[in-house]
């Protein structure tokens, strides 16, 4: 079910009503509502995948059931290493496993020797990277004893399939979400109201940018041969547009209807493209994946203890993985390896925690030195991109050639009105780069008449632009 369909515009209110108006005296009942309206919103996509996320709910809750009642090291590590493998497994195997066996194909016939092996036709389940980090967030923690484990399997099935985030997070930690579903929840009209313009700038970003950028990106980047590199350039500007829309847009309207119910889940996207260095752009982008890494990988690996030699190797092995998660597909891992190239000067001279602060945080505009940066750290940005967008490496470097072709020319394709909506996008989030989000308190001291105006005006666009209803770049991971 798509936040950005008809379908999802009756399920929400209708959920909505049950969860406040005849289940809001009975924490239970409330939670049980949430574990039967996320599976139903999961199944509608495919009904036979429901059974992975159930298995996967009674492995981890079965896990940690077991941990809380033994000692032994040995037998906590086995458990754990229980819960990885099988979380794990799915995934290698759903996401993955086509990927190795071609690979081993290829690695046999350099040598000149044939393996034969039929490739599986296997659909990818959607959101099972994000579901599966979010379950093994909890056995990691709980082994490691900074949780406890829980014995309410219904409150522990509704935070892994809490649906405004089970298919493209942000992915949430048993520590921060998993407690939220064992007290009472409260109707609170403030935090419904800012959930409701949340969800509203989220489907601004969806449906106005990035559906809109997509159909630009998708044509150049399909026809790349034929465009001059001004034009090649420009496609991967909207692409970079297009994701950033995609992405942080479903993550906003997550979040704002998380707090329709009474939940607060962890901010995903700061703005990433206000960022002065590639450090910072990592600290603001994709923020509960980065800091799952951060936690349960850089930091055990070592993190930034040790040599340069050891930091470079742990920085090196974050990018890597993190690009090889998004997908099976070389382009991914060579997407990280770039990010991880652009990293390591700052690291070498250990400038990569100099940008912590807010951009410009009290002046309306940046500091030429801070534009400057910003500038080339969005471009270097929108480079990688590319590695990301393309089919192969084969087509990311023909794309890459491609800008010699008259690069100082004018793009073939202007499409004036998808520059008006950017320029406006681009000014409402640098107005709002203090908040959780753009819209966030902008309007709150205009007199009402503007600001229900302006409220108004956004989902009147977002109406003309919703036939569409294009899924969201994060389902294939």
């Amino acid at each position: 079910m798509l936040f950005n369909s008809i379908d999802f515009a009756i399920f929400l209110p209708l959920v909505f009503l049950l969860y406040w108006f005849v289940f809001q005296k009975n924490l239970k009942l409330q939670n049980a509502l949430i574990v039967v309206a996320s599976y139903l919103f999961y199944g509608w996509w495919d009904w036979r995948f429901l059974s992975l996320i159930l298995f996967s709910t009674l492995v981890d809750y079965g896990v940690g059931i077991w941990l809380s009642k033994t000692e032994t090291k040995r037998k906590r590590q086995a458990l754990l290493w229980t819960s990885i493998l099988v979380n794990l497994g799915f995934l290698g195997f759903f996401k993955y496993y086509n990927f190795f066996l071609d690979n081993f194909q290829e690695i046999f016939r350099l040598f000149g020797m044939e393996f034969r092996a039929s490739s599986l036709e296997i659909v990818l389940p959607v959101g099972i990277s994000f579901y599966t980090f979010q379950t093994l967030s909890y056995t990691i923690d709980v082994y490691k004893r900074k949780l406890e484990p829980t014995k309410d399997f219904i409150g522990f099935a509704a935070y892994v399939s809490f649906f405004p985030q089970l298919v493209a997070g942000p992915i949430e930690r048993a520590t921060n979400l998993l407690p939220q579903f064992y007290k009472s929840r409260v109707f609170n009209y403030g935090q419904a109201v800012d959930g409701m313009r949340q969800i509203l700038w989220g489907l601004f970003k969806k449906v106005v940018i990035a559906d809109n950028c997509a159909h630009y990106s998708d044509m150049i980047f399909n026809n790349h041969m034929d465009y001059s590199g001004s034009t090649l350039f420009l496609g991967a500007i909207f692409f970079a547009f297009q994701i950033y829309g995609d992405f942080s847009g479903y993550s906003d309207i997550a979040i704002g209807t998380s707090r329709l119910f009474g939940f607060d889940l962890k901010r995903n996207f700061a703005y990433p493209y206000f960022s002065r260095d590639i450090a910072e752009f990592w600290r603001r982008w994709h923020i509960s994946l980065s800091t799952w890494f951060r936690d349960y990988l850089y930091i055990p690996l070592g993190g930034s203890r040790g040599s340069k030699f050891m930091q470079l190797r742990n920085t090196f092995i974050i990018f890597l993985v993190s690009g090889f998660w998004h997908g099976a597909n070389w382009t991914f891992i060579a997407w990280g390896f770039v990010h991880a190239l652009f990293f390591v000067p700052l690291l070498l001279m250990n400038r990569n925690r100099k940008n912590l602060e807010i951009v410009a945080m009290d002046h309306l505009f940046p500091k030429v030195r801070d534009l400057i940066s910003i500038g080339i750290t969005f471009v270097l940005v929108v480079l990688a991109w590319i590695f990301f967008r393309a089919e192969n490496i084969t087509h990311a470097m023909e794309y890459f050639a491609g800008f010699a072709r008259n690069p100082l020319s004018m793009p073939e394709v202007r499409p004036v009105l998808i520059f008006t909506f950017l320029a406006f996008f681009l000014f409402i989030e640098w107005l709002g780069r203090g908040e959780q989000f753009a819209i966030a308190n902008l309007t709150l001291s205009w007199p009402r008449v503007f600001r229900w105006s302006f409220y108004l005006i956004i989902a009147l666009v977002c109406f003309i632009f919703s036939g569409q209803e294009q899924e969201f770049i994060y389902f294939q991971f």
